[in-house]
């Protein structure tokens, strides 16, 4: 499974390993070129690649405090430690190691992606903290009883799982039972869970499922019974603190907690405006393709109307130059009786003159459905942009105001606390 050592010279992680670690990461990569140029600042580094390294031991990446992605991979680690600093990790590599015991990733409250795969892992535990957890890797370990994935039930946004090459896998029972243990599991060994199969699976273990669920009931129960104990016994211990405390540090007290409450209260409200912020930014997004999408379809109707008035043009024009010309060998056969002004008559004088007099006329009428044409789309694609800029000019207005209004309040908060009349004692 994982490899051993007893050829292997063992490595540690040094400040030598680190650097050389972050300047291979490339020079297309900003860390890479900022460890060259300007030496490194490890609090910098969000991503770092320590695989194929022979490490034992993980130490020495309390540098690295924004660090969201960890490639441990394929090294002699035997246990995972000295992680509690990474808490923004997201991703997190740790496949093909002598891993025996899950333990050490409590302050990973980020992490989403964690791969133990081809360790020495006998049970799945100790991973509590983990609740953003979706994606989890444990494949080719020592997982022997299907009782202990039911643990994973615990981690709501767990979407992919594999645990191929596990001893488990070898139950004939395994991909129904997870299945149905693991409702919302999208994804079992690189293979989609179809929902017959997840059907299936629920209507087999109706009973010990609906089972169970009454027994997480009852210990959700239990423990909000003991969290309320616990909030009662420090609620107690708070006020006989208080009650052994000076008026003057009782007052101090509650202005902290005032001023506490006002920063708590200040940090939701921009919070929230910040949220609202993203909320409309999309709308508007589908403001603009929905408008987007009714000038083009106006624009393509407006240009079949115009098609359609110059087919009615070239029609126009075709029966009008037959007329000329039939009117034309009328007069010159003296065959033509009826009034004519004389600006008319003057254009018959030969066919040429009144085959270009006739053409003109149509090149004048092309003319002006082209240039309508143009005016209207020129129009169309103006008030849809005069639109959306006007609705971002609005938005940015009213975000600026709520702001604005926002630490008005908060200042105005603060004032009345500052200048609160307490009678000193």
């Amino acid at each position: 499974m994982s490899r051993l050592y007893d050829s292997i010279e063992p490595n540690v992680i040094d400040d030598e390993m680190l650097q050389k670690a972050v300047e291979e990461q490339g020079p297309q990569e900003e860390a890479g070129l900022l460890a060259k140029k300007e030496g490194i600042n490890f609090k910098d580094v969000l991503a770092l690649q320590l695989d194929f390294r022979n490490i034992l031991k993980i130490d020495n990446l309390w540098q690295f405090k924004n660090l969201t992605k960890l490639q441990l991979d394929n090294n002699i680690i035997e246990k995972i430690e000295a992680l509690d600093t990474l808490v923004h990790l997201v991703w997190l590599d740790l496949s093909f190691n002598n891993i025996e015991v899950i333990e050490g990733l409590d302050a990973l409250v980020k992490l989403q992606d964690l791969s133990l795969y081809n360790n020495r892992i006998s049970k799945i535990e100790n991973l509590d903290t983990l609740q953003e957890l979706q994606v989890f890797s444990i494949g080719n370990n020592n997982i022997q009883t299907l009782e202990n994935v039911i643990y994973l039930r615990k981690f709501q946004n767990l979407r992919t799982l594999n645990l191929t090459g596990n001893p488990v896998c070898e139950n004939e029972v395994y991909s129904a039972f997870i299945a149905a243990y693991l409702p919302d599991l999208v994804y079992l060994d690189f293979r989609l869970v179809d929902d017959n199969s997840r059907e299936m699976a629920l209507i087999k273990y109706q009973y010990a499922i609906e089972e169970m669920r009454h027994g997480e009931t009852l210990a959700m129960a239990k423990q909000q019974v003991l969290d309320a104990q616990q909030k009662q016994v420090e609620y107690h211990k708070v006020i006989d603190t208080i009650q052994n405390l000076s008026d003057n540090q009782v007052i101090e007290i509650k202005l902290a907690e005032y001023n506490y409450e006002i920063t708590k209260l200040s940090d939701m409200l921009m919070t929230e405006e910040m949220l609202l912020v993203d909320q409309l930014e999309e709308v508007i997004k589908d403001f603009e393709r929905n408008i987007a999408d009714l000038v083009s379809n106006f624009i393509e109707n407006e240009q079949g109307m115009m098609a359609q008035c110059r087919d009615l043009e070239n029609q126009h024009h075709e029966k009008l130059l037959e007329i000329s010309v039939n009117t034309l060998e009328k007069i010159v056969k003296s065959e033509f009786d009826e009034e004519m002004p004389d600006d008319v008559r003057m254009l018959f004088v030969d066919k040429d003159t009144i085959v270009n007099a006739v053409n003109a006329s149509h090149d004048i009428h092309l003319l002006k459905i082209d240039n309508r044409e143009d005016e209207i789309i020129t129009k169309a694609n103006g008030w849809a942009s005069t639109l959306v800029e006007k609705v971002h000019k609005t938005e940015i207005q009213r975000n600026r105001s709520r702001v604005l209004e926002i630490n008005q309040y908060v200042d105005h908060l603060r004032s009345e606390l500052d200048n609160m009349d307490i009678l000193e004692t």
